[in-house]
């Protein structure tokens, strides 16, 4: 399929979704500065594409573009405007109690459901899914696991103490603890190849619907702001809290479905790393945090809510076509790269 090289080129841009998405990609792609106004939906295509192609240029860039756009004052007028209207939507979606705390918060985390409710992708995965499910998941979910950790890592230098320190240390594992074949976003590109998936950074941008890059833009936009640290630290714990047992049941899943060791290995890595990490996360970095900086308890847990509220919103796209035999992705399904691969 791909090799290791050319996984790692910056990916081209991606197609527009409206107005806005053009603009953008036309300024990347020459002088033109006709930037119109962000008047669309917070949460719709336009919007969150052009959200991400901005965020993008703070990571690994795109093909052709100059690596100096990434601090264009236009561009980042208009990503500012973006990042309003968009932290609005999630703050009038996710009110938060003032008798509501971080603490209660990752405490309803913690509490795996008896069943399947429904709700869950990890569970229709493991129960009713099929490899094809499960590579539309995969090439959705690579948009965040190409760069795990990246977006976590801004905020180190906004901590102090125990919580940087602790921060510190999930992340050293998170990037492989010093090995690069263990760097998780490398163990990810060995999953998506063992499904006959493109494993190339990027690859599958158009396919993802605006529920999609909405997850992965919230993590961008929490990490680029030092006043929504506390937010970040929220994410991070939300995700590390939830990721142990939805891995487990992911490994599961490939197992039935006779993936590949590489694909199973990614899941089983997170179970048993994940639940280390869960409690480091909650007892020194979100603990270390609130014990120097108790005023940024609401935004800690703003972090965990919006995460819950952005992954409720794709799940339910996923499981609304996925039930009605249609696919999740804006492209069409996925052609696989090998006909007749792991039993396609």
């Amino acid at each position: 399929m791909t090799d290791a090289l050319s996984r790692r080129r910056p990916a081209p841009l991606p197609d527009p979704r409206g107005p806005l998405s053009a603009a953008v990609g036309d300024a990347l792609r020459g002088p033109e500065r006709c930037l119109p106004p962000p008047t669309t939906d917070a949460y719709g295509d336009d919007l969150q594409l052009t959200l991400y192609v901005l965020y993008e240029l703070h990571y690994q860039g795109f093909a052709g573009v100059p690596d100096d756009r990434e601090w264009d004052p236009e561009l980042l007028s208009l990503r500012a405007a973006l990042e309003d209207r968009f932290l609005g939507a999630l703050r009038a979606d996710v009110p938060i109690d003032a008798s509501d705390t971080a603490e209660r918060a990752l405490d309803e985390l913690q509490l795996e459901p008896v069943g399947d409710d429904g709700s869950s992708v990890s569970h229709f995965l493991r129960n009713h899914g099929t490899l094809d499910h499960f590579r539309e998941y995969a090439a959705l979910r690579s948009l965040y696991h190409l760069k795990e950790a990246d977006p976590h890592a801004w905020v180190i230098p906004r901590l102090r103490g125990r919580a940087k320190a602790a921060m510190v240390a999930v992340e050293f594992d998170e990037f492989g603890a010093g090995r690069a074949d263990a760097i998780h976003a490398e163990l990810f590109a060995d999953l998506m190849t063992d499904l006959d998936l493109d494993p190339s950074y990027g690859h599958y941008v158009d396919a993802a619907p605006a529920e999609a890059l909405a997850t992965v833009n919230m993590m961008s936009l929490f990490g680029l702001h030092r006043a929504l640290r506390g937010a970040l630290v929220g994410h991070f714990a939300a995700v590390e809290v939830t990721s142990s047992p939805a891995s487990r049941r992911l490994a599961e899943a490939l197992r039935r479905m006779d993936a590949g060791p590489a694909a199973v290995r990614f899941y089983t890595e997170h179970v048993e790393a994940d639940a280390v990490h869960e409690q480091v996360v909650r007892h020194e970095v979100v603990a270390g945090l609130l014990a120097s900086e108790p005023r940024l308890d609401a935004d800690v847990l703003f972090g965990i809510r919006a995460t819950g509220h952005l992954e409720g919103r794709l799940a339910t796209r996923l499981l609304a076509a996925w039930r009605e035999g249609e696919t999740a992705l804006r492209t069409g399904r996925i052609t696989t790269a090998h006909p007749g691969a792991l039993g396609s």
